[in-house]
């Protein structure tokens, strides 16, 4: 019997291929390789060639688990104290830290080489600046240190598109900045409405979140303000003719249900409505970005057809 338990410890602290997976936030991956493969195809006058696509996309997309496995690290005993995050594999003890660290530097020594070697050095370069924004800068630092943490370390998560569009072309062009002033816009009143929801365990693991340092009147306004900044924002790529009507209409549609749910979260006292707007915010980004791939080869398909 003590021989099993011996065998079967270690295997347990190595965890699950679920506790792994689990480990890197697949969601929060999924939007953010999303975000990454529309800046590629919206680089390119045509298609994206196969390999960028496909590599790029890997590497992308390794450097975002990497990221999100050391975040998780970093924050195990926050997590364990919040309702959110407590079943995560580090919290409930399924995964170890040694393995969670060691899974962690292997995607992102993964998603460097593959960049470095199939894509070009730009994007693996800016790559890991926004892993070590996002992972070290916001997440060890930030976080814990100002109410404007997310202001600030949104940056590193605004970059998946500026990423793309550099995987396909190899250098910094205005419209892929453009893309990132959109997510960087995006970013507070998104991460806001749901530290309005949960600013009571943030207050309990001691993240000074704005709704806990300021309270939830002025983090309200926040969103509002920064919702509107966004609705700006979302203009500039037809202002810019980067896209055109089509990506216009859509612009306008979603950014007034937007509005919509940050003006009643910011005159009404429901609290269903904090993660009614959070989760509205995510519909919209993907929505918007759908938008913009759309317009980008609709008209040209339409003009082959005809």
């Amino acid at each position: 019997m003590q021989q099993t338990k011996t065998l079967v410890l270690p295997l347990a602290q190595a965890g699950h291929w679920r506790d792994y997976y689990e480990l890197t936030k697949p969601k929060v991956v999924l939007l953010i390789v999303f975000t990454a493969i529309v800046g590629m195809f919206l680089a390119s006058p045509h298609m994206v060639p196969l390999g960028t696509l496909l590599l790029g996309t890997l590497g992308i997309g390794l450097a975002a688990a990497s990221a999100a496995a050391v975040n998780q690290l970093v924050d195990q005993r926050a997590d364990a104290m919040m309702a959110r995050t407590r079943g995560r594999p580090l919290p409930t003890g399924h995964l170890d830290t040694a393995h969670a660290l060691g899974f962690a530097l292997l995607l992102g020594a993964l998603a460097m080489g593959i960049l470095v070697a199939f894509v070009n050095t730009l994007t693996a370069i800016l790559t890991f600046a926004s892993l070590i924004g996002y992972a070290i800068v916001y997440t060890m630092f930030l976080k814990r240190a100002t109410p404007q943490n997310i202001v600030i370390g949104g940056a590193a998560g605004a970059a998946p598109p500026v990423l793309g569009w550099t995987a396909v072309t190899g250098q910094l062009e205005p419209d892929a900045l453009l893309l990132f002033l959109i997510i960087f816009a995006w970013t507070p009143p998104h991460f806001w409405a749901l530290a309005i929801h949960r600013r009571k365990e943030y207050a309990e693991a001691g993240i000074p979140m704005l709704p806990v340092t300021h309270g939830v009147d002025l983090t309200r306004l926040h969103v509002l303000l920064y919702t509107a900044l966004l609705f700006a924002l979302s203009i500039l790529p037809f202002a810019t003719r980067m896209s055109g009507l089509l990506y216009l209409t859509g612009a306008v549609v979603l950014g007034a249900g937007f509005l919509y749910y940050a003006i009643k979260l910011y005159i009404g006292d429901d609290e269903r409505v904090a993660m009614q707007t959070f989760g509205y915010s995510i519909v919209y980004l993907m929505g918007l970005f759908a938008c913009l791939l759309i317009d980008h080869y609709v008209p040209a398909v339409l003009t082959l057809l005809m």
